[in-house]
């Protein structure tokens, strides 16, 4: 298919369409793993059990004071030399190579559950309890009174912080291109020498980012929407 002259820079504009797409995949692909250690991570620092609480408070401190590139790095090469070792103990020679993709799904998924850890908390916080107690009233379990009344409420409340996390995190993905997976900033800035358009070319990224972002906030307003049509607002 054949694209529009502003976006064809010289026959290499196809590869900013085919950097954006990885940038989409990336970033739902680690969104699921941030929402579940969010989840988790929250259910972690509202526990009961001190050393759940230990456990959730340190990786939603600890994470969140650590730059994403560091970790990206660590985990792609550190792992990468971690990992030959230790197989290289069983003797011979083993060569190991972490996938970029997978790396960097993880590595940003990893950090900013840590942020949705810290929205899940709060929006958990905010479930009213006498709705939880009206629950194991009815002879609800522990589990049905979570996923019931508690998750439901909490995704809820939830949806505007995550909505602001998935930005951010969309955005960040950029990070992987320093471990060459080829997503919109990596793409743009490869082409930049044969198309002699620097400028152009990051230009063009720019507008393809506020795209994405753009239509994720029309999603969000609208999953905002959906989500509180049966609620009663005072």
């Amino acid at each position: 298919m054949a694209l529009p002259a502003f976006l064809d820079l010289k026959g290499y504009g196809h590869l900013l369409i085919d950097g954006a797409l990885v940038t989409l995949s990336v970033g739902m692909a680690a969104m699921v793993v941030a929402l579940t250690l969010g989840i988790l991570g929250a259910l972690a620092r509202l526990s009961k059990n001190r050393l759940l609480r230990a456990v959730g408070s340190t990786y939603a401190t600890v994470i969140r004071g650590i730059p994403e590139l560091v970790l990206m790095l660590l985990v792609y090469y550190g792992g990468t030399v971690l990992l030959q070792w230790l197989l290289s103990l069983g003797g011979g020679d083993v060569r190991v190579d972490i996938n970029a993709f997978m790396a960097g799904t993880l590595v940003v998924g990893f950090v900013y559950g840590a942020y949705a850890t810290e929205i899940f908390r709060g929006a958990f916080l905010a479930v009213p309890k006498g709705q939880t107690e009206a629950g194991q009233a009815y002879g609800m379990s522990n589990a049905q009174v979570f996923l019931r009344i508690e998750l439901p409420q909490a995704w809820r409340l939830a949806i505007p912080g995550l909505g602001n996390l998935w930005l951010t995190l969309l955005k960040a993905t950029s990070i992987t291109s320093v471990i060459g997976l080829t997503e919109l900033a990596r793409q743009a800035d490869l082409i930049k020498a044969p198309t002699k358009m620097p400028f152009t070319v990051f230009f063009m990224a720019c507008l393809l980012y506020l795209a994405m972002t753009a239509v994720s906030d029309v999603l969000r307003i609208r999953a905002e929407r959906w989500a509180s049509s049966g609620f009663r607002r005072s």
